[in-house]
């Protein structure tokens, strides 16, 4: 298990690129990305916290949530005009009144393989009915050859609608255009409702 307290402790964090998610900022420059908004939205694993600063700008009310109490001091030294919120828990076992969306991006390719059913279970408690787990999943981090050590974890589009099933429907998807150079066409864009799993329809 990777010890990420020590990893931003000794600022040994390569996956930090210093600016928002390029398939995020494509997202919010999209109508999709347009509907967050106003929307209050939790953002795990946020790390530096770019991302959660990106949609605070795009007009989000939005949380940060990270295990690393560095990150969060990190997080939190930068740009505090934003308005933005940071807090250091574990995303599985954090409690709070529900939001209108998460924002996914390196969260779920971080976790434990075995922790994946964790994570949707803490999505699904996180997120009102009706509301939106939005994200950005890495399909295949390694270029052909390359497999070191994970994390990042790979995964399959099937693999993650089935896990968010039944609580979540895919609503929406694309490969996005935008990426960090080496990623290109590696990640997948996803909109996903969440709906009353009784019946499979948002309420």
């Amino acid at each position: 298990m990777t010890d990420w307290e020590e990893r931003w402790s000794l600022e040994d964090t390569p996956w930090d690129k210093g600016a928002p998610a390029p398939p995020l900022v494509e997202l919010l420059a999209s109508d999709q990305g347009q509907k967050l908004k106003g929307l209050r939205v939790l953002v795990p694993g946020c790390g530096s916290g770019e991302d959660v600063r990106e949609l605070a700008r795009a007009g989000a009310v939005v949380t940060g949530l990270d295990i690393s109490p560095s990150a969060v001091r990190h997080a939190g030294l930068k740009d505090p005009t934003t308005g933005a919120k940071f807090e250091c828990a574990s995303f599985f076992d954090w409690s709070s009144e529900p939001f209108d969306a998460i924002w996914e991006h390196t969260c779920f390719c971080a976790i434990e393989l075995k922790d994946r059913i964790r994570y949707a279970e803490a999505c699904a408690r996180l997120i009102g009915h009706g509301g939106h787990l939005v994200g950005v999943f890495y399909l295949e981090p390694w270029a052909p050859g390359e497999r070191p050590a994970p994390p990042p974890h790979p995964s399959e589009k099937d693999e993650i609608i089935e896990l968010l099933a039944p609580n979540f429907v895919l609503r929406w998807d694309k490969i996005p255009s935008l990426a960090y150079p080496g990623r290109e066409g590696r990640e997948w864009l996803a909109v996903f409702e969440r709906v009353d799993s009784d019946r499979g329809v948002a309420v």
